[in-house]
């Protein structure tokens, strides 16, 4: 730390308790400077010799008669010790000024008016050589003294101090980090090999010091890094990610918190979040649902929730399902906030519709196809695995809002739907009193024929799901035994036309016995399993008896209205009733 000493004399200043100061010496006082609850006893030539204000005080004194010869300074900004130091400086005795008291002393000095006008290399200016010589040109001493100036505002804003540090430590920010060359704090161990110069000085080495600065502060030293330039956006972010873990109790709302720590702590989010770059990679997905999660517990305003849900909507594909586990306030219908989760899921759609129309341009300009975003499949995957641990730990899960959020990415692009299936089996799990007609609904959100066989295994065992899901995984496991190379289709409309087909009803008939059965407690359930087997043994013969009545599998099921067998026909592979028939011609 920088400092600087003033005058030669010995200090011969003196206590008598802890209200009264003076001078020891042969000579009387003739003057009482009172400064708060502090009287100093002083002598009249020193302080007239160096400050303008003292000299209009005594003469205001000297010439009222009725006056005591006490001198009233209330408001000196720096209080008694601020005044003592001045004090000091005039009588020529040693005093020392450091990055801790050279803002108070500096205020106290202009409130006194010590200026060259005054006498020639008065107070103020040696402050003023040695701010600009020494402190401002010291990293952590230009963080100290911008740190010291919120106890004197607004003397230390009028003497522009607040300012010079600002810009000083926006300049040594975006330095060179190669032409770093003083003392800094950083105890973070998440180095990349790019970020550090030849010298070892990684490029984010300011950040960790700034974290010590108040709010306001804070806020005011990276606006002017904005301001000036030079420092890279992803620093700007990850300023603000260590600046908040750092204050992480101030982005919690405890219970028992007062209406002060809840005004400080959405001060403070909303703070971060009008700092946020407004490039997309210059903060973490991770870092940007933990301000919305801390909005969402503090009720903070609707413009920063609208801010947060479009910037993470943005890069939803680096989220993972814990982060879209989001508490909702007390006194609500659900546990977590499920709403929230559709709104970034509306914002990731608007945002990719918005690329792919982008791209889509530009492929066609370029002469190009058009290459689909990546992004989309890891949402899909994302939602999937979101719905399954939501239906896990929200007992107020409804199928309605199941489905809305399934729809939302049902036409992302998969790989399976493994995920899928996972979901609805976690939620019919959790929620056993859901109607037939409610697990008709979810199980159209799922796919069968891009079940893997591992899910396919499962599922045919899986007493949760409708009867025909089940046969309709069983017919296309078939189709795929018998033809590898198959690829079952189904209509456009898919699960949700309004016909029924004969198997269809005799797989609802089924599962109407075996409900009517459970409630009645006639039937085990070993003979449930044998019932269940003969009926799908006999739907079944009925469906490839239909694929060798008419040589194409003209099947319907309950998804399924055209034969899966009609888009895969393979050469001469004939059935085995077109055999027998051969032979016994």
């Amino acid at each position: 730390m920088k400092f600087m000493k003033l005058g030669s004399k010995p200090d011969s200043f003196q206590s008598d308790e802890d209200s009264i100061r003076y001078v020891a010496t042969e000579l009387a006082t003739d003057v009482v400077v009172n400064v708060g609850d502090v009287k100093f006893y002083l002598h009249k030539f020193p302080l007239l010799s160096k400050s303008a204000r003292l000299q209009k005080l005594i003469a205001t004194t000297t010439s009222d008669e009725q006056s005591d010869d006490e001198i009233r300074i209330p408001d000196i900004p720096g209080g008694p010790p601020a005044f003592e130091i001045c004090a000091k400086f005039c009588y020529g005795m040693t005093v020392t000024l450091n990055a801790y008291n050279v803002v108070a002393v500096r205020c106290a000095a202009e409130y006194l008016e010590m200026y060259e006008s005054i006498e020639s290399g008065n107070l103020v200016y040696k402050i003023e050589v040695f701010l600009n010589s020494s402190v401002l040109r010291s990293w952590k001493d230009s963080i100290i003294v911008l740190q010291t100036t919120r106890s004197f505002y607004p003397w230390s804003e009028d003497v522009k101090i607040n300012v010079r540090c600002l810009e000083s430590i926006a300049s040594k920010a975006a330095i060179d980090s190669a032409r770093v060359d003083w003392s800094y704090t950083y105890n973070r161990r998440k180095l990349r090999p790019p970020e550090i110069n030849n010298n070892g000085v990684p490029r984010d080495w300011w950040i960790e010091d700034l974290t010590e600065l108040s709010i306001d502060l804070f806020k005011r030293v990276i606006s002017t890094i904005r301001r000036k330039g030079g420092v890279l956006p992803e620093f700007i972010g990850e300023a603000l990610e260590v600046y908040a873990a750092k204050r992480n109790r101030g982005l919690l709302i405890q219970d028992g918190d007062d209406d002060a720590d809840v005004f400080e702590h959405r001060s403070l989010l909303e703070t971060l979040v009008s700092l946020l770059p407004s490039e997309k990679q210059s903060v973490s997905c991770g870092f940007l649902i933990k301000l919305l999660k801390s909005s969402v517990s503090s009720e903070c305003g609707e413009e920063e929730r609208k801010e947060l849900s479009r910037r993470i909507g943005e890069k939803l594909e680096e989220a993972n399902v814990s982060d879209l586990l989001i508490r909702a306030p007390d006194g609500g219908e659900t546990v977590y906030d499920i709403d929230i989760v559709e709104t970034l899921i509306d914002e990731f759609v608007k945002q990719t519709q918005k690329r792919d129309e982008l791209d889509c341009s530009d492929d066609i300009n370029e002469g190009n196809g058009f290459v689909p975003d990546s992004s989309k499949a890891n949402v899909a995957k994302l939602i999937d695995g979101y719905l399954a641990e939501i239906s896990r730990v929200e007992p107020n899960l409804s199928s309605l809002k199941f489905i809305a959020i399934a729809e939302k990415v049902s036409n992302f692009p998969r790989s399976s739907h493994d995920g899928v299936y996972r979901a609805i089996d976690m939620f019919l799990k959790q929620h056993p009193g859901i109607t037939k007609s409610e697990k008709k609904s979810i199980c159209r959100l799922m796919d069968c024929r891009k079940l893997s066989p591992e899910a396919c295994a499962h599922a045919v065992q899986n007493e949760r799901l409708p009867l025909r899901v089940v046969v309709q995984i069983l017919f296309f496991e078939q189709v795929r035994a018998t033809c590898p190379t198959a690829k079952p289709s189904l209509p456009p409309s898919g699960s949700h036309g309004s016909s029924r087909t004969t198997t269809e009803e005799e797989c609802d008939s089924v599962t109407a016995t075996e409900e009517t059965t459970t409630t009645r407690d006639k039937t085990s359930s070993s003979e449930k399993t044998k019932a269940k087997g003969v009926v799908i043994s006999r739907i079944f013969s009925k469906l490839w008896t239909g694929k060798d009545r008419d040589g194409v599998g003209d099947v319907s099921s309950t998804d399924t209205s055209e034969s899966p067998g009609s888009a895969t026909t393979v050469g001469d592979k004939s059935t085995p009733s077109t055999r027998r028939r051969k032979s016994s011609s």
